[in-house]
């Protein structure tokens, strides 16, 4: 969420933008003075080492500190994106303006992907939840590796009730966890202990870093511990902590 001046911009995950946008226009009464559209805007994430140099080079002041700060420069809107995904600058730019800005940083030495591989596997490898994959509603903030942004402070919001009783009476049954695999698996198999389900594939890749298949998976206790082997179908897999490797 960007905070302005007048106004909130939501930065969904890709191809998740309808749902919050209908789940808003639902609680807003006709007399409240909130006003939900759908901005014209053109969005890309910068990854990688040479993220901030590359951006300090275009005019960015990408060596800000602090990590959720957003700044806007020529039309477009960059903010820091330490927490969530695979950490980098997510840049938002007017959909006329775009096509001109990505081909600015791909000028700069920036490289486009031209599919989902990669990505993947970095975000397994630093054990980070995505929309659609972990974080869905069959698991909840604890279970789907979102403990830490929880607030066990904050004044009432949904699911709070949930969350508070299942911290307080250690009640959080399945965790999200990293698995070490001798051989390939897929997002949905199922996570087998002496031959019973006990859990489930939520992502899945090959990891460069490793040099093996890795995945993230949502496996009840007590066999989400580290080192226990489980097995995927005929695949044997090791119980590993998040992250895999650190960034």
């Amino acid at each position: 969420v960007v905070c302005r001046e007048e106004e909130l911009w939501l930065l969904p995950a890709r191809g998740h933008a309808a749902t919050p946008a209908k789940h808003l226009r639902g609680q807003i009464f006709f007399m409240d003075k909130v006003k939900v559209q759908e901005m014209p805007y053109a969005r890309a994430r910068l990854m990688g080492p040479a993220a901030t140099e590359l951006l300090t080079r275009l005019g960015w002041d990408a060596e800000a500190p602090g990590g959720m700060a957003w700044q806007e420069h020529a039309g477009a809107l960059l903010v820091q994106q330490p927490d969530y995904d695979v950490p980098g600058f997510e840049i938002a730019a007017p959909a006329e303006q775009a096509a001109d800005l990505w081909e600015q940083l791909r000028q700069a030495g920036a490289h486009f992907l031209s599919d989902d591989a990669v990505y993947t596997a970095r975000r397994v490898e630093l054990g980070r939840p995505a929309p659609g994959h972990e974080l869905m509603e069959d698991y909840n903030p604890l279970e789907a590796g979102l403990a830490w942004a929880c607030s066990p402070n904050k004044g009432c919001y949904t699911g709070q009730e949930i969350i508070a009783r299942q911290v307080t009476y250690d009640k959080v049954t399945k965790t999200l966890v990293g698995l070490l695999c001798a051989g390939e698996v897929a997002a949905g198999d199922d996570v087998l202990a002496d031959g019973h389900a006990v859990g489930k594939v939520t992502s899945a890749a090959y990891s460069p870093a490793l040099q093996q298949p890795v995945a993230l998976a949502v496996v009840k206790r007590p066999h989400n511990q580290a080192g226990g082997i489980l097995a995927i179908g005929d695949v044997t897999a090791q119980v590993a902590a998040l992250p895999f490797i650190h960034d």
